[in-house]
């Protein structure tokens, strides 16, 4: 039922970092309280924000849309608990730079009562576009942090022959379990979610793939799976970043996604775990995406564990149901601490991606004593994608983009490898951070400057055209006039008379 591969040449690069998973792997799903007030983004994924459909003073219900996707590579965001709209406003982003964004604050009224929206009678009946549109009307995006739309890669069946559906329970990143505990404790539902998709997408297969640190979690889903002959369970080796969608393709099923392509390019569609349980919840049970297991660790926090929160609870209430602080934190990091994003206030509201909450004491940050770049290559061994970092960055520290696209920037997966295993403790995933924003930041000021090109080009056409028509207005109205003119001066010339008969006759004798 399950393969274990030893040979791991099948997949370059990557780094062993210190798991630190031993306390909160073994704390079960615990739920959390519910708080006062919820501060729910609208914008929890990829694309644009999502649109309130609500307005202030209103009574909502557990599970309730209350803001809608104003395209499809977006999400619809829905009530965590029912209670009335507070405010819709701006509030302090979960994000390292500490600005603000939009977002529907509830005031919770302690009811927690769901909203009836109904649920499909049997899934396995209904149309695979029905059934992904109803995922995507459940707001459901990538629980492992990629927050994509989850619907969107659903849709891929109808485009794409879907030989594999590869569900991650990887896990790689050290101190998070929220994966691990889901498996052991929800490992029948995943397994159904798992079946869902799969009839969605019409694949051949399911592969379940699972660090081999995680014996527990693979006992649970083997178990799981065993009564369906199209569902396998692979043992990975525990390496980072395993989890990363490329490298546990190419590890499973021995094809390299090439670059610039995606994953349907070999046949295959990789979703979390945490993804697929929301997928089950909402197709088997009708439930939108309102919540999430998230690992709360780190050596500030008193009693390490995993909890099920609702979306928009403040990170200060979810930290104090886990204990509170041991010691005020040097750092709070929500996501793993290798691609996690630094929080300034733990007033921030937990979003859909978030899969960990770390308070980090000062003993756990890295070095802050940066020197200069030894060339010992380090980074480019550590590499998954089998880049240059090293190179990269001396041409994104000069800010010579372009250039730094030619040794790769583009494949770079921002998994902190190379930043990991680097002696002189050079920040190199910020580097690239900081050039993939600088470009996006530029490619939009490209798009906005060729939409205004074209804004401007398309008045000066509707000039053009305004002038031509009144020109060839004002030429038909001149023509109906001469024409007129002369209709009328024809009209009122006298006729030519003839002669008088006697003077023809006088005429005629002379």
């Amino acid at each position: 039922m399950f393969k274990k591969f030893a040979n791991w040449a099948k997949s370059r690069g990557g780094v062993h970092p210190i798991g630190h998973k031993e306390k909160s792997a073994e704390s079960a799903i615990r739920p959390a309280s519910l708080p006062d007030m919820l501060y729910i983004p609208l914008r929890q994924h990829a694309g644009a924000s999502a649109i309130p459909i609500v307005n202030i003073g209103d009574k909502v219900a557990k599970g309730q849309l209350i803001a809608v996707a104003p395209t499809e590579v977006s999400a619809p965001v829905h009530a965590s608990s029912s209670g009335t709209v507070k405010e819709i406003t701006d509030i302090v982003a979960p994000h390292p730079s500490g600005h603000t964004a939009p977002a529907i604050v509830i005031k919770t009224d302690g009811e927690d009562r769901w909203f009836d929206a109904g649920k499909i009678e049997d899934p396995f009946k209904t149309p695979p576009l029905e059934l992904a549109d109803k995922v995507a009307q459940a707001g459901i995006v990538g629980m492992g942090g990629a927050i994509f739309p989850a619907a969107v890669k659903l849709k891929q069946g109808a485009k794409h022959e879907i030989k594999t559906v590869l569900v991650n329970g990887s896990e790689c990143e050290p101190y998070l379990t929220c994966d691990d505990r889901l498996m052991r404790e929800k490992a029948e539902h995943i397994i159904t979610g798992a079946r869902l998709v799969r009839y969605i997408l019409q694949a051949y297969r399911v592969v379940i793939a699972i660090e081999d640190n995680k014996p527990e979690a693979i006992k649970a889903i083997q178990a799981a799976a065993a009564p369906f002959g199209s569902i396998e369970v692979h043992i990975v080796p525990a390496k980072y970043p395993m989890g990363s969608a490329k490298q546990l393709i190419q590890w499973v099923t021995g094809r390299e996604v090439p670059a610039g392509a995606r994953s349907t390019s070999v046949g295959t569609l990789v979703h979390n775990v945490g993804t697929i349980f929301a997928i089950y919840e909402a197709l088997m049970l009708g439930r939108p995406l309102i919540s999430r297991v998230v690992t709360v660790a780190g050596a500030a926090i008193n009693d390490p564990g995993n909890v099920e929160a609702r979306i928009g609870t403040p990170i200060s209430h979810i930290i104090d149901e886990c204990g509170g602080y041991s010691k005020p934190p040097e750092q709070i990091i929500m996501g793993g601490p290798m691609m996690g994003m630094p929080v300034i206030s733990d007033n921030a509201p937990m979003i859909k991606g978030a899969t960990g909450i770390l308070a980090f004491s000062e003993e756990e940050m890295p070095s802050k004593n940066q020197s200069p770049c030894i060339r010992c290559t380090s980074c480019v061994k550590a590499c998954p994608m089998g880049l240059l970092p090293l190179e990269m960055a001396s041409r994104v520290n000069a800010e010579d983009f372009d250039s730094a696209d030619d040794y790769g920037l583009k494949d770079c997966i921002l998994c902190g490898a190379c930043a990991y295993v680097c002696p002189s403790h050079i920040p190199l995933v910020q580097y690239f951070q900081f050039a993939k924003g600088k470009q996006a930041i530029a490619k939009d000021a490209k798009k906005k400057m060729e939409y205004t090109v074209n804004l401007s080009v398309a008045k000066q056409n509707r000039i053009e055209e305004e002038k031509a028509a009144k020109a060839a207005e004002k030429a038909a109205k001149k023509a109906a006039r001469q024409k007129a003119s002369q209709a009328r001066k024809a009209k009122s010339k006298p006729a030519p008379t003839s002669a008088p008969e006697s003077t023809k006759e006088e005429s005629n004798e002379q």
